[in-house]
């Protein structure tokens, strides 16, 4: 036993993909458990907004809600559309709960802890989250229903729309970090709030990056591929049990990682606002999470507050305000850093 455990084999290749897979769980567990909760979350910020208690008697203080109401999904059968493209149609709520975890392979979440830490961190992120619409459009196109199918041309064209800011949006802070990596990004916001690139000339790009993270993910006010007026209910229309569930959950997956790629590119990651000997008693990953759930606050607060928009006044502000904007502002950094020999180094 000593000899195979000071083994090559052991040492190069079993330890590491098992410290990996440790890596893994310890992640997406405790992932798949605050997606069930922002669930709850939601409901209870809602019902605090329209005066009513929310989930309360599932467990104390209705805590149980989410795990009863999955509960339920898992046991409903699952309906295949007679004409629908089975492997396809089963497949495309998958492919987008599975996207939304695979972000968070790169994403640190305190100084010492990422699963990988990769170089080109950032882009691997963008081409994840990019990949999501595939989902939307072939749950539309499977479901062999013309509600659905709108539903996921609406998405579709939305979500290619405002990626394309986030992605300028995304070059500002490259700019200024010099790293495509995110502890490197996050590294650079060392030293309390006002070192936080939210805090700096960025400002006005991270309001760009949340509401187009919120069209991004779908989200009232931008939530037009799910107009129930026009499309009963858009491109999962078709889908019941565990295939809407996993659409749902997705949904808030996506939600946790665009909120967890915000506080990495402007709220100092890991890092507390204040930087004194108290605040930094506190672990890293604590303040990570606790960012990520005022940003998760924030995006339910807007639901509750703000009426859905138009689909051409969602096109308006994507093409003919934000791409212009971020494209200033990308030449506007560049120029000042080149300007005032504040590149980084």
């Amino acid at each position: 036993m000593q000899q195979f455990l000071t083994s090559d084999l052991w040492l190069n290749d079993i330890l590491p993909t098992l410290m990996t897979a440790g890596k893994v769980l310890l992640v997406v567990v405790p992932l798949l458990i605050a997606v069930a909760m922002t669930t709850y979350l939601e409901r209870k910020v809602l019902g605090l907004i329209q005066l009513r208690k929310g989930p309360n008697v599932v467990g104390p203080f209705g805590l149980l809600q989410p795990f009863a109401d999955g509960l339920k999904l898992f046991f409903k059968e699952t309906i295949v559309p007679t004409k629908a493209n089975k492997v396809m149609f089963l497949l495309a709520p998958m492919i987008t709960f599975a996207l939304a975890l695979l972000g968070w392979a790169v994403m640190p979440i305190s100084a010492d802890f990422v699963i990988a830490n990769l170089n080109v961190g950032v882009l691997y992120i963008f081409a994840v989250s990019s990949l999501g619409v595939y989902g939307i459009i072939i749950s539309g196109w499977a479901s062999n229903s013309k509600y659905a199918f709108l539903g996921a041309i609406r998405s579709s064209a939305q979500m290619v729309s405002y990626e394309v800011s986030i992605g300028l949006v995304i070059i500002t802070v490259l700019l200024c970090a010099g790293s495509l990596n995110l502890g490197t990004i996050v590294r650079a916001q060392a030293g309390g709030i006002g070192h936080w690139y939210v805090a700096s000339g960025l400002f006005p790009m991270f309001i760009v990056f949340f509401i187009s993270a919120l069209a991004e993910t779908n989200r009232i006010p931008f939530d037009l591929p799910e107009a129930e007026g026009e499309l009963v209910a858009g491109y999962n229309v078709e889908y019941s049990s565990m295939s809407f569930a996993l659409f749902f959950l997705g949904e808030y997956a996506n939600m946790l990682l665009i909120c967890g790629t915000a506080v990495v590119l402007f709220l100092g990651g890991w890092y507390p606002p204040v930087n004194c000997d108290l605040l930094n008693a506190v672990p890293g990953g604590i303040w990570f999470i606790v960012k990520i759930f005022i940003l998760i606050f924030v995006f339910l607060w807007i639901r509750g507050t703000v009426p859905r928009y138009r689909y051409d006044q969602l096109m308006r502000l994507g093409w003919k305000v934000f791409l212009p904007l971020s494209l200033l502002w990308v030449v506007g950094t560049a120029g000042y850093l080149v300007y005032f020999n504040h590149l980084p180094q």
